[in-house]
């Protein structure tokens, strides 16, 4: 599988920027592995560990823009009518302080979920076992390092609550 899975995803990556190819190119990485719905993608992605495309499940009508990271060791989710900006981390592995005798440290994966209508600004690293609440905006640099309750502005490294959002319907 890992050949297919980088055979469609070389191929999702490599077409060029264009309004039809960006709202077709979730087509490619369907055919890579992820569980992936109709959205806009700008490209290129970059999946790891190879394998990787399987731990992905991306929610109908999301914007992925340019350079999106996905560090996909455990699950990532990412819910309906999300935003997410350009260079984005999505990175589900640790790693244990502790060497064991080979020297070698354990990695540990764990799950993110990104619930519908979030907003992602550029540049932004999402850490391993975070949730980011429906309606919420991460601001531009931030590093996520724990849980965003739902319609909340965070900000900053580690990204820390800057005011509650008014829910709209």
């Amino acid at each position: 599988m890992s050949f297919v899975e980088s055979l469609f995803l070389f191929f999702g990556n490599a077409l060029p920027r264009f309004w039809l190819f960006d709202k077709t190119r979730f087509i490619f990485y369907r055919m890579a592995g992820m569980q992936v719905e109709r959205s806009t993608i700008w490209g290129p992605l970059t999946v790891r560990p190879i394998g990787g495309c399987r731990h992905i499940n991306i929610g109908r009508g999301c914007f992925l823009n340019t350079e999106t990271r996905f560090g996909a060791v455990a699950k990532i989710t990412i819910m309906e009518g999300c935003r997410i900006g350009p260079r984005v981390m999505f990175e589900t592995a640790n790693h244990d302080v502790s060497l064991f005798e080979d020297n070698l440290r354990q990695t540990i994966g764990q799950a993110i979920v990104v619930e519908s209508n979030v907003w992602i600004g550029a540049g932004v690293i999402v850490l391993p076992g975070v949730r980011i609440g429906a309606g919420s905006v991460v601001a531009a640099g931030s590093v996520v390092t724990r849980n965003v309750e739902p319609h909340t502005l965070v900000a900053g490294v580690p990204a820390k609550i800057k005011r509650k959002l008014k829910a709209t319907k």
